[in-house]
């Protein structure tokens, strides 16, 4: 990998797209800590302060956002609403035919649906940013905080839709940082920007877990954790290259006097499918109990049952619970992004075959099959790497965003590969020998 980025540095036209890429990163940085007005930002320094890295129900949005949201800055949305809004659009192109119609007409299509999400996401940026005003007025956002409820002094009107304006035009900013880096960068904008966001909460974290260690000052406790995360990556890195290759052969076709087919090829198929999509999924269905439960008045006993197995994140209930989704939503998402009978009339369209099986419903049925059957060690793998936080939690004393599991260390892991690999196959464009020399 350093091999790879000390060549593209030596190429004049990667130097660039690299350099570019490393400006549009600081001023993402920059914006994670410029506030937005009408917040008192002593107050919410005082509250950061007192709850030590205890996110809540929040943790999971601040680790996207690099740690902004706690600090309500104008990129405190940061790129949540612009994944949010992906993933909505990419479930309703399998449910709205008009959406699949487009998906199916090439690059005209793909760009049609990506202006659709951009609207969405303005849209959900609105929506998300009138919640976490509401909830930093109300003084939720740090529960036992004294000066909770004074982060937000003013709290007229004119006010509150400043800080509403101004965190959406935050998030549409960031969606246009991350367009600039695919466009003019190295690629994959808005994947280098959450790569970012969570990689610069990993210092604290680190840090964190060192001052609340006893055992040499701290530095065991940290070294452990050191050592655990170079073995999650390791482990990241095998499964996510993992694949089943299917043998696709292509017959021989005769147009005119060309010959065309007669080639062999074959069908990648990812253990982990799904990707960080069902981490994603499952964290954020079981927010919503624990969200409902913390704006409820009262003490009543389901609200005091929730609190008790569902906020904490270390009981069995939760845990078992957040296994279990994680399980289902990796084999839905496969479901409706993979369709085995799509894939199969396309084979046959063009001559294509899987050697020993027929063509047509034979081929979706045997792809079908073998998509179910890797399915089930890429969840269970999801599930056990997610669950990496909370035996943390039990075992070092962290916070449920521990650095290295979870959503984090597979985003990270995957982001960095895929951009090594952009790197990797540009670099070999520029350098191509050919075969004659």
């Amino acid at each position: 990998m350093l091999t790879a980025f000390a060549r593209a540095f030596k190429t004049p036209d990667l130097r660039k797209k690299l350099l570019f890429t490393l400006g549009i990163i600081v001023v993402y940085r920059v914006g994670t800590h410029i506030p937005i007005p009408g917040v008192d930002y002593r107050n919410v320094q005082t509250c950061i302060d007192a709850a030590q890295a205890n996110q809540g129900l929040f943790g999971l949005v601040n680790m996207f956002s690099g740690g902004a949201l706690l600090q309500i800055t104008i990129f405190a949305l940061g790129i949540m609403p612009y994944i949010t809004a992906s993933i909505i659009l990419q479930l309703l192109t399998v449910v709205i035919p008009r959406l699949e119609a487009l998906k199916k007409e090439g690059q005209a299509g793909t760009a049609k649906i990506t202006q659709y999400t951009r609207y969405l996401t303005v849209a959900l940026a609105i929506l998300q940013g009138t919640g976490l005003v509401a909830t930093a007025r109300s003084g939720a956002l740090f529960q036992g905080c004294p000066v909770a409820s004074q982060i937000v002094p003013d709290q007229s009107i004119f006010v509150t839709i400043t800080m509403v304006i101004t965190m959406t035009a935050g998030t549409a900013f960031v969606m246009w940082l991350g367009e600039l880096i695919t466009d003019r960068g190295i690629g994959n904008g808005m994947s280098i920007l959450m790569f970012i966001s969570i990689a610069a909460t990993f210092p604290s974290a680190l840090w964190a877990i060192k001052e609340q260690g006893s055992l040499a000052d701290g530095w065991i406790e940290f070294g452990t954790v050191i050592l655990v995360g170079l073995v999650m990556v390791g482990l990241v890195v095998f499964v996510e290259q993992a694949q089943r290759r299917i043998p696709v052969q292509y017959a021989k076709r005769m147009i005119g006097r060309r010959s065309y087919g007669g080639t062999s090829t074959y069908i990648p198929l990812k253990v982990n499918q799904a990707g960080v999509i069902p981490v994603i999924f499952a964290s954020s269905l079981l927010y919503i109990p624990a969200l409902i439960a913390q704006f409820a008045g009262g003490t009543s006993g389901w609200k005091t049952w929730i609190e008790q197995h569902f906020v904490k994140g270390d009981h069995p209930y939760y845990i078992i619970s957040y296994f279990l989704l994680i399980v289902f939503f990796a084999f839905f998402y496969v479901a409706i992004s993979f369709n085995p009978e799509e894939v199969a009339d396309n084979m046959k369209k063009y001559g294509g075959f899987i050697p020993g099986i027929r063509a047509g419903r034979p081929t979706a049925e045997y792809l079908s099959y073998v998509l179910n059957r890797i399915t089930w060690p890429g969840s269970l793998y999801l599930g056990l790497i997610a669950l990496v936080p909370t035996m943390a939690l039990v075992g070092f004393g962290a916070n449920q965003n521990f650095p290295f599991g979870g959503t984090s260390i597979l985003i990270i892991v995957g982001v960095g590969l895929e951009t090594v690999k952009q790197i990797e196959s540009q670099l070999q464009q520029r350098n191509y020998e050919g075969f004659l020399r």
